[in-house]
């Protein structure tokens, strides 16, 4: 797969079109806004069509039936239908995604079937995000938290406090603070440099560990990276909108959750529609009403409202009341790198948890799951063997014999519902998911080759 359109020059759509680019496709986007194509024009190898994403004379200018993929991705679930309706009756385009939103329509999916609008793969971002926002309320000693196999393997990113019983150690003492448990460290950060981690990489305050375990050692391996466990139990959510009602309904009845909307009618609608969620109607950034409602008590402030400015500022002073633990949604992807791990413990990029579910589908070979790390400077991919030893380059191989790029990391493996760190002697069978840390996305490529089948195996 090689040609991608993609309809949408939004957040999401140039992200995911930077990404590409930065592969190597060949990458073609549309939007009907000349002015949010010119910045994408001016620093990306791509090409840029003005026009309307349902239009067959604009899908035809823009090479839709050499296309091997189409992304619609604009604002408007209505438009995304239809261009993936055209692409498939007038061009054939094999391939089509298409960002739904509205509930109406998530709540019919037959109509996204072949004989309706065609969609292979419906991507919601709401969803998608409100689950990656679970996950970390679930592990709040996370910084992310990244499923593999069906949630058998977790990958964990964690920042080393001091008092953390790691400290100071090295990592072949892991085998003996953790006897009975097996993770793989696969990535340190320090001062936002990676240290290839071996036996005798030596741990230090303030690093960024990227660790791999099985899900049921989680816990386990979470104690000796940090100084303490923390209990989540209340949780204020700045912000109604799909975001924050979908996670207020997902954990308000395991939590004690309260929901701070500005927007009375929404605050009135949420009020009913959310039995088990205390809902303030009011500013997030307002101070006095943070301190009515006893924000230094809270353990997890979540800042999820469409304001990337309201957003940083009402993480920044819930912390500086005394609250626990804050994540804020920040869309643009300059503040993201500037405010992670300062006063806001987590930035989140919706676009960046968004496109990994998108480049799954993208990616060649049977890729299961692609995870962007550390504000997309690097990514883990889960991906399936097949073939045989004869037709393929990794089957019957082991892992000090693979010739993959530098660094690229393969950190383990799930064979069945057993999760396997990879070590230099272990041996790869057919039909394994193998779990790959890639440090640079520039060699990305390379690692889909040399998993690929080879040319002539049917």
């Amino acid at each position: 797969m090689s040609r991608i359109l993609i309809l949408g020059a939004g957040r999401v759509g140039s992200s995911v079109a930077e990404q590409l680019v930065l592969e190597k496709y060949d990458v073609t986007i549309v939007d009907s806004n000349p002015a949010l194509l010119k910045p994408l024009a001016d620093r990306l190898d791509l090409r840029t069509i003005v026009g309307d994403a349902g239009s067959p004379a604009t899908l035809t200018a823009a090479g839709a039936a050499d296309c091997d993929l189409l992304l619609a991705v604009t604002p408007s679930d209505e438009a995304n239908m239809v261009a993936c309706k055209v692409a498939h009756e007038l061009f054939n385009v094999p391939t089509r995604l298409a960002r739904i939103r509205k509930q109406d329509y998530l709540g019919h999916p037959g109509l996204f079937n072949s004989g309706n609008f065609a969609i292979d793969h419906v991507i919601t971002p709401a969803q998608i995000v409100t689950d990656y926002l679970v996950s970390l309320i679930e592990t709040p000693e996370a910084l992310q938290v990244l499923e593999f196999g069906a949630g058998n393997a977790v990958m964990v990113a964690v920042r080393i406090e001091t008092g953390a019983p790691v400290d100071g150690k090295s990592l072949s003492d892991l085998k003996v603070l953790l006897p009975k448990s097996e993770c793989r460290v696969v990535s340190i950060y320090r001062k936002n440099r990676r240290i290839r981690p071996d036996g005798d990489s030596v741990l230090h305050v303030g690093d960024e560990v990227f660790f791999l375990a099985a899900k049921r050692d989680i816990r386990k391996v979470l104690h000796e990276f940090r100084a303490e466990d923390r209990a989540i139990r209340r949780i204020t959510i700045a912000g109604g909108g799909n975001v924050g009602y979908r996670l207020a309904r997902a954990i308000e009845r395991d939590y004690q959750v309260k929901l701070i909307e500005s927007n009375r009618e929404r605050a009135n609608w949420l009020a009913e529609a959310l039995p088990s969620t205390l809902v303030l109607c009011g500013e997030a950034t307002d101070e006095n009403l943070l301190d009515t409602e006893q924000i230094e008590r809270c353990d997890l402030f979540l800042a999820l409202t469409s304001d990337d400015e309201d957003n940083i500022m009402s993480a920044l002073l819930a912390k500086q009341m005394g609250t626990g633990k804050t994540i804020a949604i920040i869309n643009r992807s300059s503040y993201v790198d500037l405010l992670q791990g300062g006063r806001i413990d987590v930035a989140l990029s919706p676009a960046q948890a968004t496109i990994g579910s998108l480049l799954a589908h993208v990616r060649q070979g049977d890729i299961v799951a692609v995870h962007s790390l550390r504000r997309g400077a690097a990514e883990a991919i889960e991906l399936v063997i097949h073939g045989t030893r004869d037709t393929s380059r990794v089957i019957g191989r082991r892992v000090e014999e693979l010739k993959l790029p530098s660094g690229a990391d393969l950190a383990a493996l799930i064979r069945g519902n057993e999760v396997l760190m990879a070590h230099h002697d272990t041996v790869l069978q057919a039909d394994d998911h193998v779990i790959i840390f890639i440090d640079n996305k520039t060699h990305i490529r390379e690692v889909e080759k040399l998993f690929a089948v080879k040319v002539g195996f049917l």
